[in-house]
């Protein structure tokens, strides 16, 4: 079993769904409080122990590769006046930790991953969906990499429970054997008609894949909304290689829509010991 060192991050995507606010900022650089959705992703990746993070981006999106760069004017200027650089330390890569790749157009997520064939190579890796904002402790990549550790390696995809009325809109496990918070995966569905799903556990944005999963998609075949689903390529695979789902030990909230967005920042705002305070009782005003 290979050891899991590298990570992509599709953030290609156009975050229509936030427009007008992502017509010139990159919809994984929103803030949750004070820091950008992309990074809270890198920290979660960091402490599951991934020494490579591989960025598939998209035009106008420079923005994210600025943020993990060093700002020597701002560094310059706030040590020139006593100021503390520790809240930009995470924001440093050491070199040669990055890596981006250009995804020239919008083709699915499955296309997105197989843009970072190349810098995968023959390794296992892991992809995190960055409006996918995980948040538990551990973080939910570090619970996936001890369960893949634990199985012995093969495949591990983040799964949560979601209403039966929601199955539609995520790609969805055909469970096995259950063992504690790890299911076996028999089979993968993306977005079943409502009625159909074969369980309510539902895909959600965390993979540890192996590198097999690139020759899937190399075929550039469409799936559910005439996009490469990563789904469908994951689902080629299961039987000929070891594929299991771990349930997260935690709360995802969906960035990518307003509602989840919104929701993020207060309960991540209401936990922090600087502001906590205000916004609670601000809250609570609002609720008369």
């Amino acid at each position: 079993m290979k050891r899991l060192r590298k990570a992509v991050f599709p953030v290609g995507g156009l975050g229509t769904r936030f427009l007008p606010a992502t017509k010139a900022l990159p919809k994984e650089m929103l803030p949750v409080v004070d820091r950008p959705l992309i990074q809270y992703a890198v920290d979660e990746a960091r402490e599951a122990g991934i020494e490579q993070m591989i960025f598939v981006t998209g035009r106008g999106k420079s923005a994210i590769e600025d943020h993990f760069d060093i700002a020597y004017e701002l560094e310059t200027t706030m040590a020139s006046r006593g100021k503390s650089l520790a809240m930009l330390d995470a924001t440093r890569m050491t070199p040669g930790s990055a890596a981006y790749v250009r995804q020239q157009e919008p083709m699915g997520l499955g296309h997105a991953v197989w843009c970072a064939r190349d810098i995968v190579g023959d390794e296992p890796f892991a992809v995190l969906l960055a409006d996918d904002f995980m948040v538990g402790r551990p973080g939910c990549l570090k619970q996936m990499v001890d369960a893949y550790e634990r199985i012995g390696g093969g495949n591990v995809i983040c799964a949560q429970e979601v209403p039966a009325d929601r199955t539609h809109m995520y790609g969805v496990i055909t469970p096995g054997g259950r063992d504690g918070a790890v299911t076996e995966v028999r089979g993968l569905v993306e977005k079943p008609a409502a009625g159909t799903a074969p369980s309510n556990l539902a895909v959600i944005g965390r993979y540890i894949l192996q590198p097999e999963v690139m020759d899937v998609l190399s075929r550039q075949e469409s799936g559910a909304g005439g996009e490469i689903q990563l789904t469908d390529a994951m689902a080629t695979m299961i039987g000929k290689q070891p594929f299991h789902g771990l349930t997260f030990d935690g709360v995802r909230y969906d960035c990518g829509d307003k509602a989840g967005y919104i929701q993020a920042n207060l309960a991540l705002a209401l936990e922090r010991e600087d502001i906590g305070a205000d916004v609670r009782a601000f809250a609570k005003s609002l609720l008369g």
